[in-house]
């Protein structure tokens, strides 16, 4: 890896942890559902804008129904399920509770996907749950009474993630594959469709919002702007320069950056049981996305 790809991969790290900070920030003042509205709204935006300056086609090529559906199930769902998680936990706890995607796409490809699991991808998951449990159950947290509504939410997210991985190899790569600024688009779009309704509702029935609150619309931009189009252009360029193995290195990255904003920012602390549940996730993720070793024959 060259100096510019470390340096890539330490902003999207940064830029990513601090999606977490933004949501914290956002969803105690107006809301889940329209935080997770405005993320996925203002991400088409800044990825139409893309698409306008580099003149790309919107040739979806007869897949555009099956990336909308992607669009709900990789975005629109977590970024709900996050911005519940963000009302009840601090930044870091739902931080390190996305780094169990990989985990959970394991477990999700053996049980609908007839993917193997090697003896060390059920250690890591095994570890993984561990943490999770460690995570919720240990140390002395002032969360405590709704920890396990706020971890239920991002698990739910990072189910949404496994899914959507396997389903876009099926759907997309399979059958001949579709650009990447293009699938990222049509996922926001899908999105943006999936959450419109439950802002409707929200907003029709829900509580009186003081919309008129600086922090907040810099949080949403930022974490649409910054955390999803930004971010999709520095990991599909990650992707295509040192690969899609060494670029999830980035899931490893984005809990420290997570913690690191929501403390100096919000003064958010964390309890031993968090400490000692992140590193056992850590290492189970590494058992996980790290390759298989092959006996030479």
């Amino acid at each position: 890896m060259k100096a510019l790809d470390y340096l890539r991969l330490l902003s999207l790290a940064a830029i990513w942890g601090a999606s977490f900070l933004f949501m914290r920030i956002a969803s105690p003042a107006i809301g889940a559902i329209n935080t997770a509205f405005f993320r996925v709204f203002f991400g088409l935006i800044g990825l139409a804008i893309i698409i306008f300056f580099i003149r790309k086609s919107l040739d979806f090529r007869d897949k555009l129904g099956k990336v909308l559906i992607l669009g709900a199930i990789n975005s629109g769902i977590p970024f709900l399920m996050y911005s519940i998680a963000a009302t009840l936990l601090p930044a870091g706890y739902s931080a390190i509770l996305n780094a169990t995607t990989p985990l959970m796409g394991a477990m999700i490809g053996f049980y609908f996907f007839s993917e193997v699991l090697s003896f060390k991808k059920i250690a890591g998951i095994t570890l993984g749950i561990a943490g999770i449990t460690v995570i919720t159950t240990v140390g002395d947290s002032n969360i405590a009474g709704n920890i396990f509504i706020g971890v239920t939410a991002c698990i739910v997210a990072t189910i949404g993630y496994g899914f959507a991985g396997f389903l876009t190899r099926r759907w997309i790569t399979q059958q001949g594959g579709l650009d990447s600024t293009l699938v990222a688009f049509g996922s926001q779009l899908g999105a943006t469709i999936f959450l419109a309704p439950f802002l409707i509702w929200n907003i029709s029935s829900g509580p009186s919002i003081d919309w008129l609150q600086g922090d907040v619309w810099i949080s949403l931009l930022a974490v649409g702007f910054v955390c999803t189009s930004l971010a999709y252009i520095l990991y599909f360029r990650l992707i295509a320069d040192i690969g899609p193995l060494r670029s999830l290195t980035v899931t490893f990255l984005v809990p420290p950056f997570a913690v690191l904003w929501g403390f100096l920012v919000l003064g958010e602390t964390i309890s031993s049981g968090f400490l000692l549940g992140s590193l056992i996730v850590l290492i189970s993720v590494w058992l996980i996305v790290s390759p298989d070793t092959q006996k030479k024959a």
